[in-house]
């Protein structure tokens, strides 16, 4: 057996294991697939349980396949009989059988720490949530959450309340839906700085970048997969949040344009 095949059986076993519920994208810039590969490059080993099928590159969906909720809980189920999931993100749902799915579920997991990113509309502009969902999203998954990530249009939509409202106040009133913890993504809003807002109930910080002309494809589901990657690591809330939007700025660094649409792409491989 030579030197490096050596160093690889006598490699450390990871032991922190983190969960991404989502659906597809078959380009691998957002979705499961983005999650998978973001989970697995900040050490922590990635389980999933596929809720819809998309056939999509960055110039926009083509089809949709959603999966039947008895097969998202037989996923689910076969996951948490097997693995030690600590940390878990919801990314497309779709519709509310599947949320009702996951919420049963996860009534087994009360350790398990759980960030919703609340995809209702894809970055090329299909929808991907149906309204009966965001019922359910907003009433009953939203308070079993450790954190919810909107943009500032997904805010306004499970709020009720107008977009151009102080996303403060749209945090608040995420806050009051029953989450313990919202991030206000500000990439929607207008100006040559982007600011985040964290909104926890000890108090609120600020994330202020500057902003990028490239409009980019999977930056949501990333960023939401890096956060729970480092809560199942063991970081605090706070400090998951910190570090994920520090490695996604390292990231949105070294875009590169893909070849069918107008939006960049994040890279994944290390290089």
């Amino acid at each position: 057996m030579n030197n490096s095949l050596l160093q690889m059986n006598n490699a450390p076993t990871r032991t922190h294991h983190a969960l991404t519920i989502a659906g597809s994208d078959s380009c691998g810039g957002a979705g499961i697939q983005a999650d998978i590969k973001v989970i697995n490059s900040l050490g922590v080993e990635a389980a999933s349980a596929l809720t819809a099928i998309t056939a999509q590159n960055t110039a926009g969906v083509r089809a949709v396949a959603v999966m039947a909720p008895d097969m998202v809980r037989d996923q689910l189920e076969a996951v948490f009989e097997e693995l030690p999931i600590t940390a878990a993100k919801t990314g497309m749902l779709a519709n509310a059988g599947i949320i009702e799915a996951v919420l049963d579920c996860l009534a087994s997991q009360a350790q398990l720490q759980l960030v919703v990113d609340p995809v209702m509309v894809a970055t090329s502009g299909a929808r991907l949530l149906d309204g009966d969902a965001e019922a359910a999203m907003r009433d009953r998954l939203l308070p079993r959450a450790a954190l919810v990530t909107p943009n500032l249009p997904e805010a306004a939509a499970l709020t009720g309340l107008g977009e151009n409202l102080a996303p403060e106040k749209l945090g608040e009133a995420l806050l009051k839906l029953g989450c313990k913890a919202v991030l206000i993504k500000g990439g929607h809003a207008a100006g040559d700085q982007v600011e985040d807002l964290l909104l926890t109930e000890s108090g609120t910080r600020r994330y202020t970048h500057t902003r990028r002309k490239l409009r980019v494809h999977g930056t949501g589901c990333a960023l939401s997969a890096a956060i729970t990657a480092f809560l199942a690591r063991g970081e605090t809330l706070e400090s998951a949040v910190d570090q994920a939007i520090a490695w996604l700025q390292l990231r949105l660094a070294g875009t590169w344009t893909a070849a069918a649409g107008e939006l960049a792409m994040l890279p994944f491989a290390n290089r």
